[in-house]
């Protein structure tokens, strides 16, 4: 063996998370992969067309001129241990039944909801709280406005206190990251209470 054979150090892959996001139509799913993924995500999406008239809700979402009909897939590194594989869920109901499937392995998911419509963000909520799924939500300010604050938002949504509501922008990485970041902590503070494998720290 070489001197520099000997100085070469093991080094162990990162743990992988696979992580949802989640929510209503035209929420920002596809914007938030998008943004904070270090790689060209995979999308897709399809043009809006006639088809879709009187399926798809385009209320207060009237500039919306594709959407998501399978799975958006991105991966964002959040340190040298840890690194997130993100799977965004298609939002019009008849693409819900994909949802089982992707939701197989996922240890968490964002919730994400458009203030303008908070409705549309219920079956995500409801999806995740059956499954027993740790989610936190992420409050998509469109136009970069907040008009209500998180307590308000968690009380509109019938969300326990504990519930995690954070307030984002899905086109800036920095404040995409910081929601994933979010529920990493939510997953770790969850395992501790359970008591289960510690999951892996950021």
């Amino acid at each position: 063996m070489t001197g520099s054979d000997a100085t070469v150090q093991k080094v162990s892959a990162p743990d992988t998370v696979k992580i949802l996001i989640a929510g209503g139509f035209g929420v920002g799913k596809t914007t938030m992969v998008g943004s904070v993924s270090e790689i060209v995500p995979l999308r897709t999406e399809e043009p809006l067309t006639a088809a879709g008239l009187g399926i798809d809700d385009l209320n207060g979402i009237e500039e919306k001129k594709a959407t998501t009909v399978a799975l958006d897939f991105g991966r964002i590194t959040i340190s040298q241990d840890l690194v997130l594989y993100l799977f965004g869920t298609p939002g019009q109901q008849r693409f819900w039944f994909m949802w089982n499937d992707l939701a197989i392995g996922a240890l968490g998911a964002v919730v994400l909801v458009d203030v303008r419509r908070p409705e549309s963000s219920f079956a995500a909520i409801d999806f995740f709280e059956r499954r027993k799924i740790p989610f936190v939500i992420g409050v998509n300010g469109f136009y970069g406005e907040h008009p209500y604050t998180p307590e308000e938002i968690r009380e509109s949504l019938a969300l326990p206190e504990d519930a995690q509501v954070l307030l984002c922008d899905a086109r800036e990485r920095a404040s995409s990251r910081d929601v994933l970041i979010a529920l990493i902590d939510e997953l770790i503070a969850t395992t501790t209470r359970t008591g289960g494998r510690p999951a892996p720290t950021v």
